[in-house]
């Protein structure tokens, strides 16, 4: 007798629990996570929104696939789940991620299954460790985990602790990542390089258009000629928060970009966000029209030529954060001031 009423009021408290957690997963931002298939899954009002992903395939983790709060994926398949139609070139580049291109002196950025075994003492990986905390809630949900960024002898180079929050409506989703990097060494020094920081592959659509053949590497890393690709339904369009459009937009400081384009019969865009606290602020931008879209805040002289080098030093126990922001809008383009409005709402996060 005893042992039945235990469990009624077992079940009698749990039942508030289970009660909310059903009503956060269905009408708020729900965070699922899933270690044996080595990702956290992402759901607002009970529709999937993307994952933090960490596979065996790829060396840094990753949000894939990022789609819009009706389910349009926005990001590139390849190399994770490829598209008829794709780009096979840059296997490196998938989903969101931050990295960097030169880090006493490993290459962080360009690392991938495709490098061959003769090269990799040259490279760097980063390494999820665990999940630390995770916070669904009914506007706003928190991811928070560990990695490590080693190099090739497997030394730990910088501890990394990131924060994504994640938020929206109908029509917006918006994720601001905030990664704390602490050097582990004597000494980390950050190169002045283009290859990095904070950076989106995107879906077909978002490309510019082909106008001539070009030559990329395939997905054993091997050098390709690629023919002018069929421009079907290809119709990307970078502005930035100084008035500058399309591809000029490589190369130049803003405080945001946005590249727009109609997919599925939906207008969409994906905005990026430099914070006025990030170093470097207002960062370069290393955005190209083959869908490549990266904000940089430790390269300068490798943009700009009449820049000084930069080089980032941290010595052992100092730390390094950055902030930043994506937002995926549907339903109509970002006008100007639009993403003004969104800029100074994330300036003023606290």
């Amino acid at each position: 007798m005893q042992k039945i009423f235990f469990h009624i009021v077992l079940a009698f408290l749990t039942l508030p629990v289970i009660s909310q957690q059903k009503e956060i997963t269905e009408n708020g931002i729900f965070i699922k996570v899933d270690d044996p298939g080595r990702k956290v899954d992402v759901f607002f009002e009970g529709r999937y929104f993307t994952s933090y992903i960490y596979p065996s395939t790829l060396e840094k983790p990753v949000l894939f696939p990022l789609t819009t709060s009706d389910g349009t994926v926005v990001t590139r398949g390849f190399p994770l789940q490829p598209r008829r139609g794709e780009r096979v070139d840059h296997p490196h580049q998938a989903g969101w991620w931050f990295n960097y291109g030169e880090v006493n002196g490993f290459d962080f950025w360009n690392n991938s299954y495709a490098i061959p075994d003769s090269l990799k003492a040259h490279y760097g990986s980063i390494r999820h460790i665990r999940v630390v905390k995770t916070e669904s809630g009914s506007d706003k949900a928190r991811l928070v985990v560990m990695c490590q960024w080693v190099n090739s002898r497997n030394e730990v180079l910088l501890d990394e602790e990131t924060t994504f929050e994640f938020s929206g409506d109908i029509l917006r989703r918006r994720v601001v990542r905030t990664t704390k990097l602490t050097a582990m060494c004597d000494t980390v020094h950050f190169g002045d390089n283009k290859e990095g920081l904070c950076a989106l592959r995107v879906d077909r659509a978002f490309e510019a258009p082909a106008e001539k053949p070009e030559l990329f590497t395939d997905a054993s890393g091997n050098p390709m000629a690629i023919p002018v690709l069929d421009n079907a339904g290809v119709n990307g369009i970078y502005r930035n928060s100084e008035g500058v459009e399309k591809e000029v937009v490589w190369g130049k400081r803003a405080r945001w970009i946005s590249l727009s384009a109609r997919k599925d019969n939906n207008d969409i865009s994906i905005c990026m966000f430099d914070h006025p606290e990030n170093p470097g602020f207002p960062a370069y931008w290393h955005a190209r029209g083959y869908g490549l879209f990266a904000v940089n805040n430790l390269g300068k002289k490798c943009y700009d030529n009449s820049e000084s080098s930069q080089i980032t030093v941290l010595k052992k126990g100092e730390s390094i954060t950055f902030r930043h922001m994506l937002l995926i809008k549907r339903g109509g383009f970002m006008a100007h001031e639009d993403m003004e409005e969104e800029f100074k709402q994330f300036k003023d996060l606290k």
